[in-house]
């Protein structure tokens, strides 16, 4: 059975770079619509409900932040951009960025990682994951505040730095759909509905 190609909006105000993306994503996505500015893509975002936005960081009339806070909620929204600044990458995961990659990931990558996002699961550039990390110890809180158990808190870090079910099992040593339960029980606990809503709980709040 032919899997159905993942509707796409793509949002950069460089022709050239929307153009190279349609070329190398292939069949498994179909680009549904574009947009050269924040204002734009908003409205693209609105009229189409896509499964998947692939965002610029820095654009005219608003920015990718814009976009993600204005729109987080129809879609997965990644951040595909130049920058590996932490400010910047912190701040797309705060306002509720599914993941941030650089525009440098090989193809292949890039296309795993975006229908990873588009399933529901945080993506990031391996040399920024740490970045998530490293801010989700800075915010640690207390732990007698934190409604987790140790395991579950083991499972977070590992979301946090988007990793799939099958490493959160190998590095735990439990299966993969332990990992999926436990992913579910803190989404329950914490009150989210999605893996990429983890990654902002985590940066926005933090936990031991």
């Amino acid at each position: 059975m032919t899997a159905i190609p993942i509707r796409t909006v793509l949002a950069d105000d460089h022709e050239l770079v929307r153009s190279g993306l349609r070329g190398e994503l292939g069949g498994g996505f179909e680009i549904v619509g574009e947009a050269d500015d924040a204002e734009g893509a908003i409205d693209v975002i609105t009229a189409r409900s896509p499964d998947l936005v692939v965002c610029d960081l820095h654009m005219p009339r608003g920015g990718g932040l814009a976009v993600v806070q204005r729109c987080a909620t129809v879609c997965p929204i990644v951040i595909l951009t130049v920058s590996e600044a932490e400010r910047d990458l912190l701040d797309a995961v705060a306002a509720g960025a599914a993941g941030y990659l650089l525009k440098t990931t090989p193809v292949d990558e890039l296309r795993d990682a975006l229908a990873a996002a588009a399933s529901g699961e945080p993506v990031f550039s391996p040399s920024l994951a740490a970045l998530v990390l490293g801010e989700f110890r800075r915010l640690a809180k207390a732990a007698d505040a934190d409604p987790l158990t140790e395991r579950e808190r083991e499972v977070l870090q590992f979301v946090a730095r988007g990793k799939t079910y099958k490493e959160i099992g190998v590095a735990l040593e439990i299966s993969p759909r332990t990992a999926e339960n436990h992913v579910r029980n803190i989404l329950g606990k914490l009150h989210l509905s999605r893996r990429s809503d983890l990654v902002r709980y985590a940066v926005e709040h933090g936990l031991d």
